[in-house]
Formats: structure tokens, C-alpha cells, sequence
């Protein structure tokens, strides 16, 4: 397109006025990129244009506009943001100033400089949403453009267009512009799975045509019989909105009937429900697809009826109604609720989404005390433009919750008990922790056990909504077993060493469960709660003790390991053959048992600490293991010891990683492939398959120390469709 061709489209709704100033943009910027090039071989200038055009297109102000058109200027040629404000206005320049990228600052890394942009232009967008606008116009015809990039930029570009600038689209209503870059970043992250679902469509399409006339005219037939003005036609799904549900919902495409969708657009809400009354008459809806986002419109200002009813062939037919008003906000969102339509010329937003930018607006200048531009966008993915959240169960029941909420916040909203029993969460698929932050459009599974021991103390600190820490509240006045029980345990040491006597050398099972007998308690744990709560004191159990076991006490006593036995012990004779330390020793003694714990499997590399168990000899975790009892305080510091890694040490150590991800036919044996080529063996192999086509596997690997596991893990890593790998604690 040339600029006489925009300069017709803009007169549709500029002044001529608006018209020049454009045209005097243009101009600007056409001799300063005079010389420069595309990589397609083009002019440089008919990039500029192009991005103007799709903001035309939506019917942005005249500002927007200009700025698009000088927004390569200050970034590829010698011009500067002063010179676009002495000529354009303050305005202009800050918007170009805001899209401009930071090639001339020094960074550590590519990925840092790309979150300093990032950081850059949605500071700019507080100021100013229609910078957003202008990337997202420049982002798509960037990916019209792809096929000119070396293939590894496209994979680059078209990852970082779905992770970062489809949901911004998304969030800002535009799914004009949403969708057509979704379709092709699939075409190049996926080429083959894109031609394949294109065919099946073309196909499927033409099959379908003239069923879906047929039902256009049943329906237009009614409408004017109840004098209802309305435009009906068929709405072909997009490429990759068939491509993720196939994925996600793990079907086939065949199993896929709503490719072609009706649309209805009528002039008010009242026919719109006239409209979906005539359509449930003519046939029957089906169960649990209805919604109404006209009466709860999306966060994203997204209005409409959905109705999915069973047609005339008895086929799944989905129908859209919306007024003309709602269909535009649906395919450009926020550009159509713009404040120069009233006559100002601010960036800003008016109504309840003006309202949402204020918020917004908010958040990013708590993130201004962020210096680290990683974690300012981490935190901006988590509170991204809503002060609501809508998620879904795996059947499709929405949820709304307070933004910032996290799974314990659903797992309550379904259920106090599926609350009570969460030991874990899935969204999208994928397993997360209690603290993940919820995002709508997010499918949520909360994973329960009836075995589990409820809630934590923690979880008052993880919820996030009233009614979580709440019912979580209620659970402690309730249930106060587990406190109990840790009491009595306390209790009883305390007591134990009261009366002179080391609690490790008298609370041991056999002891303590004999007691309970005695006391006709189901088991030691019941004992040790009645004491926690005053049933029975830790005197009396002492007494116990003491009375009928002192004798097998003081036998145990030369064999128990306490830490004042271990103060005394002395290096081991020559003559005498030392236990075997798997490659660890403890500082100063010999002649110990020493084994690995088995939660946290530590190998030679990693930071170790020793820990006195009563009667096991010592067992060496990982320094960061969760297990470690708090032992740098109070009574258990005393069965801390140091311990350190041999300096050679040859043998093989066990360790457990859990790999993710996209299930597909060999994946498996392409892991195994990897670990193989690697010189490691496999103990133990495990795996299973979600519903969502999320492959899970655990490995049992044997390696010797940590930088041979590191390796093991980033050949891993290596193997196309893996998410993830991680070494795992029990």
C-alpha cells in the first residue's frame, strides 16, 4: 500500500487536517530511512506504512497514526527523540521514545536486554496504552514478514509473538490482530501440524458449506419474521485455535465440529436475546455450552451470546450473537473506547477499563523498585491487566477470584474438603506450586489425597483470598492434632532431660509404643497428643519409662548414638576394620555408620550436613534438603555434625530427576537415547501420560558426582518437546 491508498482510508473518519499531518509524518520519515532496506529487499519506508495501515484499519487517532510512521526513525537512522519532539510535539516523541529499543546500552546478555526493552515499553504503555498498540501493529506485520528471517530468528520471533504479545492482544481485547499472529507462529514453530490442520479445514470447509447455508437462511427466515435487522454469516475457526484444542482437550481432528461457528450481529442487546430464544426454538441447545458474556462480559471487555445447539442434521452447531458495537470491541478491544473520540488526546482509556489501566498503572510503579528487569517482568506476567481472574475446572466450570490468587484459592472456592486435601495442583496441564499465581483462561486441577495431613501454617501466608484463610482458620480451631502431638513430643524430651536422662536414648519406638500399651492408647502418636493437650502428663510417661525399662535402657545405652557418646568417641585401632563411608567422612571420627538420605539422594558436589539418628548412625543430607530438622537452634543443634566428601571416591551414587514434557511417539526412547550417549546407567524408569498430552517421567540414574549429573541433565534438556527437567526430594 502506498501513502495516497492510507490517506483514502484514514478520510473515512479523519478531518483533512488529520490527513496533512500524516501526510507531513510520512514525509519525515520517508527520507530518513531513504537508502535503508528490508531484508526482503524492499524500500524501508513500506514497513512504517504497513504498521499505520493495520492501526487505520482499527480507526486509531491521528496520533497513533504518525507515530507509527516515525517510530523506526530514532532507532535505525541518526534522527533523536529531540528531533521528533521539536518537530512532532511532546506526544509523538514520547510514543516513539517508548518503542525504541535499547541497542545502544551494553548488556550482559541478549535475554537481559530483552527484558530491559520489554521493561521499557510497559512503562511506556502506563503512560500511554497506545505505545502497546503500535508494537502489536509492528509485531504483526513483522510476522507477515517472517519468511525473510533466517529460520532460527523465525522460531525466535514466533515463540516470543505467542509468549509475550498474543496474550498482551488477547488481554487488550484486539483479536483481530491476536489471531492472525497466532496462526503464524504456528505456521513456523509447527509447520508441519499447521498445512496439516489448513488441509483438513479446506476439506472439512467445503463439506460444510452448504449445511451452514441452510441453517443462515432457517435463521434469517425467523428473524424477519419477527422484524429483527441482522447480518448472519459463517465464521471459520482459526488455524490455531483448532491446533490448541486439539492439544489441549487431546482430540482428534475429526472429533472437531465447530470449525465453521454462525455469527449474528443485531442492533441492540434486546434482540440479541430475541436471538438466541429464536435459535433454541428452531433447535435444541446442548447441555453446558451456553454462556452469556453479554451479562458478564470477559475481563478483556469481550461481550457476546455463545450457544452451541444440536443442527438439522443432528451436528454440534455453534452460534455467536452479538450487537455491531460488541462485535467491534471483540476484534479491536480497547481501540474502540478511545478518550480522543471525545475530544482529548491523553492515551487514556474512559469507563470501567479506564479504571483497569489506573490499576495497572499502579502496579507498574511498585515494580519501579524492581531493578532486576527479569523479575519486573516475572511480576508483570503475574498481574497482567485485571483485578479479576477467571479460571476453569477440567470439565469447563468457571471460577472468579480476586487477582492474585493461587491454586489453595480454587481448591476452596470448589470445595472446603478439596481445600483440606490439596497436596498439589495442575494448570494448563502442567504441574505447579501452591504459591503459582492464577491467570485468566487458566484450567486449573487441584490434586487431593486422603491421606493428606491438611493444611500448613504456611498456607495462611500462600492464600491469597478472605475466604481461603478462612476456611483454613477454621481447620486449625478444629483440628489440633498435629500441634498436640508435636507438643507432647517436646514435652517429653523436656521432661526426659529434667530428670537427668538423654531423650534419645529412651524415645525410641519399641520403648515408647510399649508405654502406649500400657496407657491403652491405639499408638504412640495418640499418647504423645494426650499429652500435648493435657490428658496425661509427661511425668507419668517418664515414670513409666524409667520403672519397667531402665534395665533394657541402660543395655541400649552402649550400643545408642547420643551426642555426648559421640564427643568421646576415640579413632578406631588399626587393627579394626572401619564401616564402609561411601565416600563421606565425618570430621575427627571414625569408624561410623554413615548413609545417604534417601529424600534428598546428595552426590559429591554438593553442600552436606551429618545428622545424629538414634541408633542408624549418621545420615548425610543435601544442605538445602526440606527434611533437615531445624537444628541450628535449641535441643536438636546437638545432633549436627560435619561432614565432608572424600577426595576420591569412585563410586556411583543414586539420584532421581522428573522429565516433562509434549507427549508424541518416541519420546521416551530419544531420552533414553540421551542418557545413554551420555555413559550413565539407569536403575529405574517410570512414566506416565496426562490427559493433556503432558508426558511425566522419572529416571533413577546413576552418576558420579555433580557435574556428571549437570551433563546428564542439559543432554536432557536438549531433546526436542522437553519442558523441563528437575532433580527431585521426596
Amino acid at each position: 500500500m502506498g501513502m495516497e491508498q492510507l490517506l483514502e482510508k484514514a478520510s473515512n473518519y479523519m478531518k483533512n487536517q488529520d490527513l496533512q499531518r500524516i501526510r507531513e509524518a510520512y514525509e519525515y520519515a520517508e527520507e530518513a530511512h531513504r537508502g535503508q532496506l528490508r531484508k526482503s529487499g524492499e524500500p524501508y519506508i513500506l514497513h512504517p506504512l504497513a504498521v499505520a495501515e493495520i492501526l487505520v484499519n482499527m480507526q486509531m487517532d491521528v496520533v497513533t497514526v504518525m507515530a507509527a510512521l516515525l517510530h523506526d526513525v530514532v532507532e535505525d537512522t541518526n534522527v533523536t527523540v529531540d528531533d521528533v519532539r521539536e518537530r512532532f510535539g511532546e506526544t509523538i516523541a514520547g510514543l516513539v521514545d517508548g518503542l525504541t529499543k535499547l541497542e545502544k546500552i551494553h548488556f550482559r546478555s541478549k535475554e537481559e536486554q530483552q527484558n530491559e526493552n520489554y521493561r521499557k515499553m510497559f512503562l511506556a504503555m502506563a503512560n500511554d496504552i497506545r505505545v502497546i498498540l503500535i508494537k502489536l501493529a509492528d509485531r504483526l506485520h513483522n510476522m507477515r514478514t517472517l519468511k525473510f528471517q533466517s529460520e532460527e530468528s523465525q522460531r525466535r520471533i514466533a515463540h516470543e509473538t505467542l509468549e509475550i504479545y498474543c496474550p498482551i492482544a488477547h488481554r487488550l481485547g484486539i483479536s483481530a490482530i491476536k489471531w492472525e499472529m497466532e496462526d503464524i507462529a504456528l505456521r513456523f514453530l509447527n509447520p508441519q501440524q499447521y498445512y496439516r490442520i489448513a488441509n483438513l479445514m479446506k476439506k472439512k470447509r467445503t463439506e460444510r458449506e452448504q449445511y451452514i447455508s441452510d441453517v443462515i437462511a432457517k435463521i434469517r427466515e425467523k428473524l424477519e419474521e419477527m422484524g429483527i435487522q441482522g447480518d448472519i454469516s459463517g465464521r471459520p475457526k482459526h488455524i490455531f485455535s483448532v491446533y490448541k484444542k486439539m492439544t489441549t482437550k487431546n482430540k482428534q481432528f475429526n472429533e472437531i465440529y465447530d470449525l465453521l461457528a454462525i455469527r449474528i450481529l443485531v442492533d441492540n442487546v434486546k434482540d440479541c436475546y430475541a436471538t438466541l430464544g429464536i435459535i433454541h426454538t428452531l433447535w435444541k441447545p446442548m447441555p453446558g455450552r451456553f454462556k452469556d458474556y453479554i451479562a458478564m462480559p470477559k475481563a478483556n471487555m469481550y461481550q457476546s451470546l455463545h450457544t452451541t445447539v444440536v443442527g438439522p442434521t443432528g451436528e454440534p452447531t455453534e452460534v455467536q450473537i452479538r450487537t455491531w458495537e460488541m462485535h467491534r470491541t471483540s476484534e479491536y478491544g480497547i481501540a474502540a473506547h478511545w478518550a480522543y473520540k471525545e475530544g482529548k488526546d491523553t492515551g487514556v482509556v474512559q469507563g470501567s477499563f479506564g479504571d483497569k489501566m489506573n490499576w495497572f498503572r499502579e502496579i507498574i510503579e511498585l515494580q519501579q523498585e524492581t531493578r532486576d528487569a527479569a523479575e519486573f517482568m516475572e511480576s508483570l506476567k503475574m498481574d497482567f491487566f485485571t483485578d479479576l481472574v477467571f479460571v476453569f475446572t477440567p470439565k469447563g466450570e468457571v471460577f472468579e477470584l480476586p487477582a492474585g490468587s493461587v491454586p489453595l484459592d480454587f481448591a476452596y472456592r470448589v470445595h472446603t474438603e478439596v481445600g483440606n486435601r490439596t497436596i498439589g495442583a495442575k494448570v494448563n496441564g502442567r504441574i505447579v506450586p501452591l504459591d503459582h499465581k492464577l491467570k485468566t483462561g487458566d484450567i486449573v486441577e487441584i490434586l487431593t489425597s486422603k491421606h493428606s495431613y491438611g493444611p500448613s501454617q504456611d498456607w495462611l501466608k500462600i492464600a491469597q483470598s478472605s475466604h481461603a484463610r478462612s476456611k483454613i482458620r477454621q481447620w486449625f480451631k478444629k483440628e489440633k492434632r498435629e500441634e498436640n502431638v508435636q507438643k507432647g513430643w517436646e514435652s517429653l524430651e523436656r521432661e526426659l532431660r529434667r530428670i537427668g536422662l538423654e531423650p534419645s536414648e529412651w524415645m525410641t519406638d519399641d520403648k515408647l509404643i510399649e508405654v502406649a500399651r500400657k496407657f491403652t492408647f491405639n499408638d504412640v502418636e495418640d499418647m504423645m497428643s494426650a499429652i500435648g493437650f493435657g490428658g496425661i502428663t509427661a511425668a507419668q510417661i517418664c515414670t513409666r519409662l524409667t520403672e519397667k525399662l531402665r534395665k533394657e535402657a541402660e543395655e541400649a545405652q552402649q550400643i545408642q548414638l547420643s551426642s555426648e557418646v559421640i564427643k568421646e568417641v576415640k579413632p578406631a585401632p588399626p587393627e579394626r576394620k572401619s564401616r564402609p563411608s561411601n565416600g563421606v567422612k565425618v570430621k575427627g571420627v571414625e569408624n561410623l555408620l554413615v548413609r545417604f538420605a534417601r529424600c534428598c539422594n546428595p552426590v559429591p558436589g554438593d553442600d552436606i550436613i551429618g545428622y545424629i539418628t538414634r541408633g542408624r548412625g549418621v545420615s548425610v543430607h543435601r544442605t538445602d534438603c526440606p527434611n533437615i530438622p531445624q537444628a541450628t537452634e535449641g535441643e536438636e543443634a546437638e545432633r549436627v555434625i560435619e561432614v565432608e566428601w572424600e577426595e576420591s571416591c569412585e563410586a556411583n551414587y543414586s539420584v532421581e530427576i522428573e522429565i516433562l514434557g509434549h507427549d508424541r511417539r518416541g519420546l521416551l526412547n530419544e531420552v533414553l537415547q540421551a542418557v545413554s550417549e551420555s555413559k550413565t546407567n539407569i536403575a529405574a524408569v517410570s512414566g506416565r501420560s496426562d490427559r493433556n498430552k503432558v508426558a511425566v517421567m522419572h529416571l533413577t540414574i546413576l552418576i558420579r558426582n555433580k557435574d556428571h549429573l549437570q551433563s546428564v541433565v542439559e543432554k536432557i534438556k536438549r531433546v526436542k518437546d522437553i519442558f523441563s527437567v528437575q532433580r527431585m526430594m521426596q
